[in-house]
């Protein structure tokens, strides 16, 4: 069986709330993308840190990293801990394979 990209996923994305997803899916789905790429090294980061990496607004990174654990957008394992000082979430998404 074949592993979908994400991309695949983003294919038939359907994105909840305020979003219409006939005029936001390419802002959204562009979005998931640079959060998933900015993510993919398999480094611990903030959302601050990734925010550096993509220029996406924090609370949009936010969002993106819980769509990114749903099973319609590939249900990756993303953890999540608190930075050394304990003020300050990082977030890890692990690759399969």
């Amino acid at each position: 069986m074949t592993q979908l990209t994400l991309e695949d996923y983003l294919k038939t994305a359907r994105f909840e709330g305020p979003a219409d997803n006939a005029r936001d899916c390419d802002r959204l789905c562009g979005q998931i993308l640079r959060v998933y790429d900015a993510m993919y090294g398999g480094q611990w980061l903030t959302l601050a840190e990734i925010h550096n990496i993509t220029g996406d607004p924090e609370a949009s990174i936010s969002a993106q990293i819980r769509h990114l654990r749903k099973y319609r957008f590939g249900a990756h394992q993303i953890d999540k801990r608190r930075r050394n000082d304990g003020n300050q979430w990082e977030y890890k998404l692990w690759r399969i394979g």
